[in-house]
């Protein structure tokens, strides 16, 4: 399988967060690959991106699982971390048409699931929010 359906698929959620009004209030333009040293909380970051061949007789495709952290330090930090959730299952969930990705066509991404729990070091709140994508080549 190409990484282009696990690239594509990154490169089009960041952008429909960071266009989200709800998601830059929260989080500004902080939607990380990978978070800078000196980050400022709170933010999102890609944890994995899972691509699955899921072709047709005629059409490649892959279903592909993404999993995203929000990470929060304020004082309210686990309501904090679920507003983040909330807002980024409010962007993506079944938003097909505001999720543009080059060289593929977005069949249909799905909120699954997140859980949130304290960061080792008592400073903080992580949650860890996962959907599905599924997307077919564009010929």
């Amino acid at each position: 399988m190409a990484d282009g359906f696990a690239l594509a698929v990154q490169k089009g959620v960041r952008a429909a967060l960071v266009a989200d009004a709800a998601i830059t209030s929260i989080v500004s333009q902080r939607v990380y690959d990978e978070p800078p040293q000196d980050a400022a909380f709170p933010y999102l970051r890609f944890v994995e991106i899972q691509p699955s061949a899921f072709d047709t007789d005629t059409t490649e495709g892959a279903e592909v699982s993404i999993s995203l952290e929000a990470h929060s330090r304020s004082a309210s930090g686990r309501v904090e971390a679920v507003r983040i959730v909330e807002a980024v299952k409010e962007a993506l969930h079944r938003q097909e048409a505001s999720i543009t990705l080059e060289g593929h066509n977005l069949v249909e991404m799905i909120f699954q699931t997140y859980s949130v729990t304290r960061d080792d070091d008592g400073r903080g709140y992580t949650a860890v929010i996962v959907l599905q994508a599924m997307l077919e080549e564009i010929a």
